[in-house]
């Protein structure tokens, strides 16, 4: 189930910037909606990871929580690594290497 919401939402996300942002497409859109679509997928990940991250919305359990450190690896990746394929396979491969030594 979590498999298919993520490749139902990937393919969501996939198929509004492809419309919204093709430049083969005869749609216009203003300068400023397309800047803020740069930023869907990044705040679309953050929805979906923020309740992860938190469990439950205690913070005490921070210092102890996995996915709080995949989730640092996987901003550090996103920020030294200029190719997004390359830093979404890079958190991928550190969040499990993660899991499996925690």
């Amino acid at each position: 189930m979590t498999w298919l919401l993520i490749f139902c939402l990937m393919l969501v996300v996939f198929a509004n910037r492809y419309v919204l942002l093709e430049p083969k497409l005869p749609i216009v859109i203003p300068s400023v909606v397309r800047q803020a679509l740069a930023y869907s997928a990044p705040c679309l990940l953050s929805a979906i990871c923020g309740p992860i991250i938190l469990q439950g919305g205690s913070l005490a359990a921070l210092p102890s929580n996995p996915y709080l450190y995949a989730t640092l690896f996987s901003v550090a990746c996103a920020y030294f690594i200029p190719n997004m394929l390359l830093s979404v396979v890079a958190s991928l491969a550190g969040f499990y290497v993660l899991m499996a030594v925690w």
